[in-house]
């Protein structure tokens, strides 16, 4: 398999960026709401972010430095002097007005009016919330670390939750918010976003608090199959016991099995794995692993 190999300081900043974002992705989507010292709004979305604590509950964004000119973001200016922020939270139905919202306008120009996004009074901050966003987060600054002078560098921006709003219609009936509904968006490189809904979106079940026994306790022809994938030996190797031999004899015994086991030994192989397969799509693991112990 070739492998391009870079060293990050052997390619320009522009080149650097566009793969540092083409790969970390997808990313979720800051839309954050700051004043000035003159209490003029800005809203700006940030795709250099993310949630970093539960206790304190911080979120962390970057206005980074523009890598054309080395200037910095109305954003940035403005946590420096106004130590609040809102962070929205951007889904498909704003989309397209968030992306809006990241024209450079002007310092004086409210890209809320711009984007056509209603301006709604905060609880404890100054900066407005989104009142179309599924999720804000009215925000405090803990402080703003600058990782570096030149353009392109970052400017991390640690701010901690001091309230949470939810629009009702995002929360499913025990009062958590619903993933489906919520369908939020995100960046990926370039000028492309990815959607969060749909067949998007795919659920594996969290490791279990025993450990699981490994991939590399698995049949060695497990290990070498044409036909299970990485995905599919994750799964597998997250089992918490292998099978006992009991459970083996029992499983051969059947007569789809014993058909199975009946032809030569690639075929053996082959649908052995297939079958596995089978049984994993259909969540049925203990299965999918005594079947192919079977062959061990």
């Amino acid at each position: 398999m070739a492998i391009k190999t870079i060293d990050p300081k052997a390619i320009t900043t522009p080149e650097l960026h566009k793969i540092l974002l083409a790969a970390v992705a997808p990313r979720p989507i800051a839309l954050a709401s700051t004043i000035d010292e003159d209490g003029q709004v800005n809203l700006s979305p940030f795709s250099f972010f993310n949630v970093f604590s539960a206790n304190p509950p911080i979120l962390i964004f970057s206005p980074a430095r523009r890598g054309r000119d080395n200037t910095v973001k109305h954003t940035y200016e403005n946590v420096k002097a106004h130590k609040e922020v809102v962070i929205n939270i951007v889904n498909y139905d704003i989309v397209e007005q968030m992306s809006l919202s990241s024209t450079e306008y002007a310092k004086a120009v409210n890209e809320f009016e711009k984007a056509g996004f209603t301006q709604v009074a905060s609880e404890v901050v100054q900066p407005p919330r989104v009142g179309e966003a599924p999720v804000s987060f009215e925000c405090t600054i803990d402080r703003v670390m600058e990782l570096g002078a030149d353009g392109g560098a970052g400017n991390l921006v640690i701010s901690r939750v001091q309230r949470i709003h939810i629009q009702d219609q995002y929360l499913n009936d025990n009062g958590d918010l619903d993933t489906q509904k919520l369908d939020l968006v995100a960046r990926m490189g370039e000028s492309w976003y990815c959607r969060a809904s749909g067949d998007a979106l795919f659920e594996i079940p969290k490791p279990i608090f025993n450990k699981g026994i490994g991939v590399d306790q698995l049949p060695k022809h497990v290990l070498q199959s044409t036909v299970l994938t990485g995905n599919h030996l994750g799964r597998l190797g997250n089992m918490e016991t292998i099978p006992s031999t009991t459970a083996i004899a029992s499983l051969k015994e059947s007569e789809a099995v014993q058909k199975i086991l009946s032809g030569a030994n690639e075929d053996q192989l082959l649908h052995v794995h297939q079958a596995a397969v089978k049984a994993i799509e259909n969540n049925d693991l203990e299965k999918a692993l005594t079947l192919l112990f079977c062959l061990n």
